[in-house]
């Protein structure tokens, strides 16, 4: 038995680092010299040892704290708290008043399994992390990370009102500015409602409506990046559990937002790409005379171009709010996307897909409404819509697009604040950032013994 204070016996531990047993100095051959001979009366000999006080107390006086005190002795004065005898109050199963251990709740007395409260109190896992904002500073599971989207929309509503409105407006009246003419255009609509058209007239038809369509495409991803990129600043501020107003946030954003354009484009060019890459094949056979072979074959490269654009998706889908909020580069944005994706891949791809869900359906609802309105009032009714005759009319538009603001309203900042959450639970898990966020938030006690990032 060692000789730490509180385990063992006094008087009973032997001094100077020696070990029980080795009362002794050592033989020649190096063992411990045996216990000195018993008297031959048959008594052990009383005298202290060499390295003992000669006045020593009574072995009697050395029973247990319970035991009764040995005849002509006093009994032994009360233990102190905290090295045995009975606990002070508050220190048992019945909370404040109880002696014993028990439990006794996060930051109740009593010290057991209820939690670790007072001094004495039970111990029931770590404190709670700090939320300076609409986030805990520590790794977040789903339900944190959808959480701390519409706690963000709450806490800083009137930001995310202004932002979102404003963009859904501005590019849903462009949208429609652009559609009236294409959908006005009777010598396309003829063509393609016309059975005995030539190719070159169905394609030149189809080529007007492409353009068409891939000039909103583009309006409404111009648009898209840009609300993205003030969302992220909003979403960022947040997390520290700071006010931000529209005009900062555009004036933190602004310098990145020409970069994120790159970067949006450039991930496109990449999906498109790949799927290029996959569907040629099949493409060059049917050309080549093998119709059937060849629609097969392109509808099997198809599928894999899929796949693998909904890889590099989820891949680099961390690298817009890097390249907003690290300032880096298009290049160091995507590095940096799939270093924190890395080993991570199913849980970014699952949550992004549950926002994306969640995101298609409260549109979904948003829309439809508003869609039967436009086709009943605005397109010929919905007998013109069963039998193809409804006309798409300026009323049909604007209808529409009151439904596609109010769902854009909606949806932008919660596409935007999922994937801003993400990164930043991601960089919490890898890299410590929660440090970081506490020291900037000026949290106090967090983390304060910890070094800086990059030290």
């Amino acid at each position: 038995m060692t000789d730490t204070p509180g385990w063992a016996s006094p008087g009973s531990a032997p001094s100077d680092g020696q070990e029980s047993g080795t009362s002794g100095p050592a033989d020649a051959a190096g063992r411990p010299d045996a216990a000195p001979p018993a008297d031959p009366s048959g008594e052990q000999p009383q005298g202290p040892g060499v390295k003992w006080s000669k006045e020593q107390p009574a072995p009697g006086q050395w029973s247990a704290p319970t035991g009764a005190p040995a005849p002509g002795q006093a009994p032994p004065p009360p233990a102190g708290p905290g090295w045995g005898g009975q606990p002070p109050a508050g220190y048992g199963p019945g909370g404040p008043g109880a002696p014993g251990h028990g439990p006794g709740g996060y930051g109740a007395p009593g010290y057991g399994p209820g939690g670790y409260g007072a001094w004495g109190a039970g111990w029931g896992g770590p404190p709670p992390a700090a939320k300076p904002g609409v986030i805990p500073l520590r790794p977040l599971g789903v339900g944190e990370i959808l959480d701390g989207t519409v706690s963000t929309m709450r806490a800083h509503w009137r930001t995310v009102l202004g932002i979102t409105l404003a963009v859904a407006v501005f590019s849903q009246i462009i949208v429609i500015l652009m559609q009236r003419p294409a959908l006005d255009s009777t010598a396309n609509s003829q063509v393609l409602n016309d059975p005995n058209a030539t190719a070159d007239d169905l394609g030149r038809a189809m080529g007007d409506a492409m353009l068409g369509t891939g000039a909103v495409l583009v309006i409404s991803l111009v648009f898209t990046v840009i609300a993205t990129a003030l969302l992220t600043t909003v979403t960022s501020r947040a997390v520290l559990g700071k006010p931000v107003t529209t005009a900062e946030a555009w004036r933190d954003a602004r310098p990145q937002v020409l970069k994120l354009f790159g970067l949006v484009l450039l991930l496109l060019v990449i999906c498109l790409g790949v799927f290029a890459v996959g569907m040629l094949p099949g493409i060059l056979v049917a050309v080549t005379g093998s119709p059937a072979g060849g629609i097969a074959l392109a509808a099997l490269g198809g599928l894999g171009a899929f796949l693998a654009a909904v890889w590099l998706a989820v891949r680099y889908s961390l690298a817009s709010p890097a390249l907003m909020l690290e300032k880096q580069g298009i290049g160091q944005s995507m590095s940096r996307s799939a270093k924190l994706v890395r080993g991570s891949w199913w849980r970014v791809f699952g949550i992004q897909l549950l926002a994306g869900l969640i995101a298609g359906l409260i549109s979904a609802v948003i829309a439809i409404p508003f869609l039967a309105l436009a086709t009943a009032f605005g397109g010929g009714g919905m007998s013109g819509l069963l039998d193809g005759t409804s006309n798409i009319g300026w009323a049909y538009l604007i209808i529409t697009g009151i439904g596609s603001v109010i769902g854009s309203t909606v949806t932008f900042p919660i596409t935007a604040g999922v994937t801003v959450l993400l990164y930043v639970d991601l960089r919490i898990r890898r890299e410590a950032l929660d440090l970081d966020l506490a020291r900037a938030a000026g949290v106090q006690g967090h983390g304060s013994d910890a070094p800086a990032s990059g030290s």
